[in-house]
């Protein structure tokens, strides 16, 4: 990949290094490279790699000025002893299907992955002082007075996982600052918790008022606002970048573990070069599921991809009609990650399916923004056919799925992944075909949840329904996750989301950078 531009015009050339900074384009577009595919992955060499050594495969050929040194050093940081097992994305057998566990990083949740990295590449796009008014290209970071480089601050909204995972992976990062926003009420509690007790002198973590569609459009808002940015670079030499996986940073690393499953599979001789598999996604944002398209545009032999819904099902809507409309009621469910109604990585997927039609994309971003609908030509609709397919599981039918998969095959998943092993169970399967299921997050950060569905008496206090599920299963919490029963609580903040704006002003003052 050369450069980088918006997928609503071709203005801006930036490279990857820039995009990663950058976080999202000045139109509001999301960045993207009409280069993706032209490397494509010898899946010969990926046989028996370790799942380090794909990352710096997979990783070069999307992010083509960074240095193999800077990608190894970003890989060998982000992918170590923070991770309960060494295979970091661990392929499991689950009856004639798989699953591949990505929740076995710092917070239990598959953003980790791609935040575990994410602070790391952009360590490495800060080569001079700042981009505003640099004089030598060449400054090393460390050669740059501390009050001259130009600080990122890492502006981000949550449906629940991503907050804490990007906490986690930018806290005390050296030139960076991190405020997240997480909808009040609408997280599970140890997902809150997670956040609210998060350790940094650079980090900042507020409620809002309103759903995540609400809290991520204001940040979108934020990004755009030109005079605030001028303000925050004035006042505290400060540029807002974005966790979020319309951050090409934060969506590159997730394209690895589809590559490490299928190279799991040729190990154990599942399947030869060449041959076609499955994977069924969880998704609300759609960055998981684009993830697994851009490995298929890069080689991978990939069938279909299965987008799985929870209640909020504006995406199967969409790709079972090809209108998506928004303006509907808006659920909040036992698997919030997935309660969201505007699924801002559909734009990249449709910019690649219409062939890189940037007057189209920008026309159906228009009517989203000004109507809260847009419907695609047949065409385009025939094309997205060809490759994804969908369903969607009711909170009853999740409930199910939970109970279900435990007691058919003693493997307790969360209420995510069950969204997706419903959904994957009602599609036929082809024999000849294997079918991964990816599985996005530990169940004891729902231990609730996970209880009700398995029918246990519960007590009042999650960490005690963590507990009675580990008694009832006899698995075993994430030490991370029981722990914060006793973490203090250091964030309180409840804010309206007209509030957002003044809040990011004052984290940016009050940050420890």
């Amino acid at each position: 990949m050369n450069t980088f531009h918006s997928t609503r015009g071709i203005a801006d050339q930036l490279t990857s290094k820039q995009a990663i900074r950058k976080g999202i384009a000045s139109d509001g577009g999301l960045f993207v490279s009409d280069s993706l595919g032209d490397v494509q992955i010898d899946l010969d060499t990926i046989t028996d790699k370790s799942y380090q050594d794909i990352a710096r495969i997979v990783l070069g050929a999307l992010l083509p000025d960074f240095t193999q040194t800077e990608l190894a050093e970003c890989v060998g940081g982000a992918y170590g002893p923070k991770w309960t097992d060494s295979g970091i994305t661990p392929l499991k057998p689950l009856a004639d299907d798989y699953v591949l566990e990505l929740f076995h990083g710092p917070t239990s949740a598959f953003k980790d992955v791609a935040l575990q990295m994410l602070p790391r590449l952009m360590s490495k796009t800060n080569a001079a002082p700042n981009e505003h008014d640099a004089q030598d290209a060449k400054a090393r970071p460390e050669d740059v007075p501390a009050d001259t480089q130009e600080r990122i601050m890492i502006l981000t909204a949550t449906s629940g996982d991503t907050g804490k995972a990007a906490l986690a992976g930018f806290a005390d990062a050296p030139n960076t600052a991190i405020t997240v926003f997480y909808p009040q009420g609408q997280v599970s509690p140890i997902q809150q918790l997670q956040m609210t007790t998060q350790l940094g002198g650079n980090v900042a973590v507020c409620a809002v008022k309103g759903n995540f569609d609400d809290a991520q459009s204001a940040v979108k808002d934020i990004f755009a606002d030109r005079e605030l940015a001028r303000s925050l670079h004035a006042d505290s030499r400060t540029v807002l970048s974005s966790a979020n996986s319309i951050n090409i940073g934060r969506l590159f690393p997730q394209v690895v573990y589809y590559f490490v499953a299928y190279a799991r599979l040729l190990t154990d001789q599942v399947i030869n070069v060449g041959d076609e598999v499955e994977f069924c996604v969880p998704t609300g944002n759609f960055g998981d599921v684009l993830a697994g398209y851009y490995a298929k545009r890069m080689g991978l032999p990939v069938s279909k991809l299965i987008v799985a819904s929870d209640t909020n099902n504006v995406l199967c809507d969409f790709l079972t009609t090809g209108v998506y409309d928004r303006n509907r009621p808006f659920y909040t469910t036992n698997s919030p990650s997935m309660d969201i109604l505007i699924s801002s990585n559909l734009e990249r997927m449709l910019y690649y399916m219409s062939d890189g039609d940037t007057e189209l994309i920008s026309s159906l971003m228009k009517d989203l923004k000004e109507t809260g609908r847009f419907e695609v030509p047949a065409g385009l609709r025939s094309a997205i056919d060809e490759i994804f397919s969908c369903g969607w599981a009711s909170e009853s039918q999740v409930k199910s799925a939970i109970h279900d998969c435990w007691e058919q095959h003693h493997y307790l998943i969360d209420p995510h992944t069950a969204c997706g092993y419903h959904v994957m169970n009602g599609v036929e399967a082809d024999p000849l075909t294997p079918r991964i299921l990816l599985s996005t997050a530990s169940p004891y950060k729902f231990p609730r949840a996970v209880g009700e569905s398995l029918q246990l008496s519960l007590p009042d206090n999650d960490f005690q329904c963590m507990d009675a599920v580990a008694d009832a299963t006899g698995t075993t919490p994430p030490s991370q996750l029981r722990f914060l029963e006793t973490a203090p609580v250091r964030f309180k903040d409840v804010i309206p989301i007209e509030g957002m704006k003044d809040f990011v002003r004052k984290a940016a003052k009050k940050a420890d950078l």
